[in-house]
């Protein structure tokens, strides 16, 4: 047992010493090796430097790897935006544009025609420009009542109190009942057309005189001491009785509020308290400028959302108008409705974001 122990021994001394004598005589090898490499990696560094690449190799930055997340998740609609909607975009930019007329023996030629149908509609059709401004005057009044109601809700919604889920679902069920399938059955819903019929209990969603909430002359009371024009007492019955309409168009913006509601830290509003601020302080000096981006996306999508509401007259005139001749007429009524839309969003923006306040997160 000995020997094997001293032969054990004797063989860990020899590789130990073959293992130094390896290492020096390599130690000038190993050490050219290691100067060449860290001046190449100098020379590759400062390539990099100079011909900018170091920026494109270098890790991205979190919010660079934020934005990268957000366009991959707004992928699926952009490949769709390009390869399904862009085409008939332009194809319907094209038929304004265009005559269309029918050949003998079948078929159809288009000839360019420039503005004709634009001029046709706003010069020479005589209700166009009526509903136009009758459009544009609707969706400047519907628009602050919409964000001004579901801001209000939001801010309800968002209070600790009991049954808060229920009520958050009751206000957002009107926007699952006006879409698709469930907004033609509600159209075509005789007990509706009954109860607005002045023969059961009004929706409030009716505009005939029965089915009024209340009138101007109820306005006119209510505010005969402030000296009040007749146009606000108008337009604050009107708002009153469409109420049934902007419920059913505030739901999402009800949401988008509430989101931005409870993005707000706590702290903030314990500091408020500590110092003594009011609700009414508190919700004019921090819940309004911290959700005033929520406003302006909710208002925008407003606007827009409102192309598909049933109420729109200017949409209304321009599909009665799809049957005159090939639709020429009204492709070019479309595309000024549009261009009308566009300039409102972009004043609105432009005026807008001098009041925006944008939180800086570290």
């Amino acid at each position: 047992m000995s020997k094997f122990k001293d032969l054990c021994g004797s063989a860990r001394q020899k590789l130990a010493g073959a293992g130094k004598f390896i290492k020096e005589k390599t130690a000038p090898v190993t050490g050219a090796i290691g100067k060449g490499a860290k001046c190449v990696g100098t020379a590759v560094g400062k390539f990099y430097e100079k011909t900018g690449l170091s920026k494109v190799i270098r890790p991205a930055s979190l919010d660079k790897r934020k934005a990268r997340s957000g366009w991959m998740f707004v992928l699926p609609f952009v490949i769709g935006m390009l390869f399904l909607y862009l085409p008939v975009i332009l194809d319907s930019l094209w038929f304004s544009l265009a005559t269309i007329s029918s050949v003998k023996g079948g078929g159809l030629t288009m000839s360019f025609a420039g503005l004709k149908h634009y001029q046709d509609a706003l010069l020479t059709d005589p209700s166009f420009s009526q509903k136009l401004l009758e459009g544009i005057k609707q969706l400047i009044f519907d628009v602050p009542a919409i964000v001004i109601f579901s801001l209000f809700i939001a801010v309800i919604l968002n209070q600790k109190m009991l049954g808060r889920a229920a009520f958050r679902a009751i206000f957002f069920v009107p926007v699952i009942i006006a879409t698709g399938l469930m907004d033609s059955i509600n159209i075509e819903d005789t007990l509706s057309d009954h109860m607005g019929s002045g023969n059961g209990i009004s929706t409030g969603a009716q505009e005939n005189a029965t089915g009024q909430i209340i009138s101007a002359m109820d306005i006119a009371v209510l505010f005969e001491n402030m000296k009040i024009g007749n146009e606000i007492v108008v337009y604050v019955t009107g708002l009153v009785n469409d109420i049934y309409n902007i419920i059913n168009r505030s739901g999402v913006q009800m949401l988008i509020f509430l989101a931005g509601l409870q993005s707000i830290s706590p702290a903030i509003y314990e500091a408020c308290m500590i110092e003594g601020a009011t609700a009414w302080e508190t919700f004019w000096k921090i819940t309004f400028p911290m959700i005033s981006p929520m406003i302006l996306v909710n208002a925008i999508y407003t606007i827009i959302d409102s192309f598909t509401s049933s109420s729109n007259v200017v949409m209304t005139y321009i599909t009665s108008k799809t049957s005159t001749d090939m639709g020429e007429l009204a492709t070019a009524m479309s595309w000024i409705y549009f261009l009308a839309i566009m300039l409102i969003i972009g004043i609105f923006v432009a005026i807008a974001s001098a009041f925006i306040f944008y939180q800086k997160r570290d």
